[in-house]
């Protein structure tokens, strides 16, 4: 069957494209950016059309042969009238399946309760829902409340909550009953929806066998992670806004998704019926149960193996033109900061020590004044430093790395990270080695793109600071790297 993945890149939509083609399914994806996904394991495996939802010719392109379409995207960090533009997407998307003769649409909404007054972000998934419902092709929309896995959103929302804080003073949406459900089984029913028979035209609630309340969901956690339960007391004061902040404060949860989430959890999220199971049979083991779902995240995430996660998820509002070629910037005001070092250490070293940045492996220098910037950051409603990286040791196109994503990579030589934090500008960091006489050069260049005068006073103020910290950073990366070959170079005249 010919299948168009639309999200390719998000946490679900990443998960699903392996498992279609393992199904056997000729897939292909529409995404805005090509190169976020050079370096994916299937990435040779699928037909890649280049172009944005909201262009009738780019979704029209896709849309030519296709069987069945999967509508996986969805704002989190929507601003401004970004329900319009919502909507406008999905009629778009309706439209152009209905003159190709597609055969069924398949979206993944929220699971929400049926006449209350929902949130924006509550309310646009709905919405969305029923313009695909309306289209004439026939649709299945599978509405999902809480998702755990390794790398989601409200796994990581929940770890964090329940690991920062002994006690927890939380919001009153800690007594509303949620029903979770473990990644694996969305994308279970997301497979079947695509062979169901064109008269299934609805949506249907799905979630796993456990009913909690998002307390119990905290300690559950509590428990699987070998910590001590939590007592929680809810208070009635904090508005979904203010516990926004909360969040945003105390786990790497940026507020542009904790408060969608938190807006979510005001209802309680419980299934209504079970009649997926007339047409979807659950997984031949079973649904997994909440613990075991948390306990498979862990596993997961101390092995290394997230396939997709919440960190990847683009950033509303930030930056994402790539760095434009040296020759573009006349008539621009442009601000570098270069340092060069020449080093003894083997290209091999420096280069290992280039990929490890950021994360649990820092920046190289003044840790408190990255961690300053990173809270300056979260405070302004950013993703701060505590983002994190996916792999502590491998880098993709793409990938978010604390405040910064992966522009461009070479591996062994080149690396371009795009600053996503809230600068007046837009700003990038290259690092990069090649060979030189007697070891390598560590070449590292800041370049930014000031915005008004805003902009200017920012790089300005900054530059003192720039002079300590890039400095320094340099020199710390080579003399780590020029460590690791001594070290390599001992073990060699050891053997």
């Amino acid at each position: 069957m010919r299948v168009l993945v639309t999200g390719a890149t998000g946490y679900i939509g990443g998960r699903l494209v392996p498992r279609l083609i393992e199904a056997g399914h000729d897939v292909r994806v529409l995404v805005r950016r090509p190169e976020r996904l050079r370096d994916v394991p299937w990435a040779a495996a699928v037909g890649v059309v280049e172009g944005d939802l909201a262009d009738v010719a780019a979704v029209d392109r896709a849309m030519a042969g296709v069987e069945v379409v999967y509508y996986l995207v969805h704002s989190m960090g929507g601003r401004g009238d970004f329900e319009s533009v919502e909507l406008g997407i999905a009629r778009n998307v309706a439209a152009s399946a209905r003159r190709h003769g597609v055969r069924r649409i398949v979206y993944l909404g929220g699971l929400h309760p049926a006449g209350a007054r929902l949130s924006r972000h509550l309310r646009s998934r709905a919405r969305v829902g029923e313009i695909l419902l309306s289209s004439g092709v026939p649709t299945v929309v599978l509405q999902a409340g809480v998702v755990i896995g390794s790398g989601s959103t409200s796994f990581e929302m929940i770890r964090h909550l329940t690991e920062v804080l002994p006690y927890m003073p939380a919001p009153r949406w800690v007594r509303s009953f949620i029903q979770p459900i473990a990644v694996r089984d969305v994308l279970h029913y997301l497979l079947h929806a695509a062979d169901l028979p064109p008269e299934v035209n609805r949506a249907f609630d799905i979630g796993g066998p456990d009913v909690y309340r998002y307390g119990q969901l905290m300690n559950g956690y509590a428990v699987e992670a070998g910590l001590p339960q939590r007592p929680i007391a809810a208070l009635p004061v904090l508005t979904p806004w203010l516990a926004g902040q909360w969040v945003n404060l105390v786990t790497p949860i940026p507020r542009r998704l904790a408060v969608p989430i938190i807006e979510s959890l005001q209802f309680d999220c419980v299934m209504h019926d079970h009649d997926v199971d007339e047409v979807i049979p659950p997984p031949i083991e079973g649904l997994l149960p909440y613990r075991a779902a948390v306990r498979l995240a862990l596993e997961r995430e101390r092995a290394g193996d997230v396939e997709t996660s919440w960190r990847n998820a683009e950033v509303a509002g930030a930056p994402s033109d790539p760095l434009p070629s040296d020759p573009e910037w006349a008539g621009h005001t442009v601000y570098v900061d270069e340092r060069r070092r020449r080093s003894s250490a083997g290209i091999d070293d420096v280069w290992r020590i280039i990929e490890g940045v950021g994360g649990e492996n820092g920046w190289y220098s003044l840790p408190l004044a990255w961690a300053l910037r990173g809270w300056v950051d979260k405070m302004t409603g950013g993703v701060g430093l505590r983002r994190g990286r996916r792999d502590p040791e491998v880098l993709h196109v793409g990938d978010a790395v604390d405040f910064w994503r992966v522009e461009a990579i070479e591996r062994g030589r080149f690396l371009r990270l795009r600053a996503e934090m809230r600068v007046p500008g837009r700003a990038w960091l290259e690092l990069a080695v090649s060979e030189a006489a007697g070891g390598a050069e560590y070449r590292q260049r800041a370049v930014f793109f000031p915005k008004g005068l805003a902009g200017r006073l920012y790089w300005w103020a900054m530059a003192p600071f720039h002079g300590v910290i890039f400095a320094g950073m340099a020199n710390r990366i080579t003399a780590e790297a020029e460590a690791a070959t001594r070290a390599g170079e001992s073990e060699v005249t050891k053997r």
